[in-house]
């Protein structure tokens, strides 16, 4: 078990969350793609997809996908010379915590103790781990609200 001096502060919740945060298959895919390459052109998310020999997709699908996800507000477009470049509105690591908070949300709304604790009883030394460093952090957590 880590000693409280070692737990690290659990990051904030982002401040900003896209209004829809579900997303499709190709949605997913091209969001990832834009992480990756920071600030791409359609052209460049297109190449990308295209450099697996498998895959085929058009140009102006591509397009719309990215267009869609400026919608649901994942991307932002810019204009870089005679381009267009797409960038996140929001961080992939902002996007883990947001999620994660919401599978721990319907977990807990199942409020079944007997499903929490069979579930518990699944969990492998390293999972179990796992739950003594979050049991930590929400600890420290507390503390820090208590503090005046």
């Amino acid at each position: 078990m880590l000693a409280p001096s070692a737990v690290e502060p659990m990051p904030p919740f982002p401040d900003y969350v896209p209004r829809q945060t579900q997303l499709g298959p190709l949605e997913a895919e091209i969001m990832e793609l834009v992480w990756q390459l920071g600030s791409p052109t359609v052209r460049d998310v297109h190449e990308q997809i295209l450099s697996d020999p498998d895959r085929e997709l058009a140009y102006a699908s591509v397009t719309t996908v990215l267009h869609r996800l400026a919608k649901k507000g994942w991307l932002v477009r810019r204009k870089q010379g005679r381009a267009f470049c797409w960038q996140p509105r929001v961080s992939k690591a902002d996007m883990q915590i947001v999620r994660a908070q919401r599978q721990l949300k319907q977990f807990l709304a199942l409020s079944n103790p007997d499903i929490v604790a069979a579930f518990a009883d699944t969990l492998d030394a390293a999972s179990l781990a796992q739950l003594d460093a979050i049991n930590q952090q929400i600890q420290a957590a507390r503390h820090q609200q208590e503090q005046p």
